[in-house]
């Protein structure tokens, strides 16, 4: 297997208006790790339909590629967090 810098390796996720399926084009070991995942456990919608000894070709519905907001988390819920893993923390001592 041929040793890529991390800029080679690359995604790229391809869908249109027309069809209901994305295609997904990886170069990357961690993409591929989950989508190999999803293909095994989900195989009725996740599919491998190529792959070399660099790269692998994915098909899914299109409704599976999301965009998410950032989270926002305020001081408040920081400060609530914060309280409940030391009271964890402690506990474990």
């Amino acid at each position: 297997m041929a040793n890529l810098t991390r800029y080679e390796m690359e995604t790229v996720v391809n869908y249109n208006a027309g069809e209901q399926t994305a295609t997904v084009y990886t170069r990357d070991k961690s993409v591929m790790r989950k989508l190999d995942r999803l293909v095994a456990d989900y195989p009725d919608s996740y599919q491998l339909l190529n792959q070399t000894d660099i790269d692998k070709i994915y098909s899914m519905p299109k409704s599976f590629v999301t965009y998410r907001k950032p989270r926002t988390v305020s001081d408040e819920q920081r400060e609530q967090a914060r309280q409940r893993m030391a009271k964890l923390n402690s506990a474990d001592s």
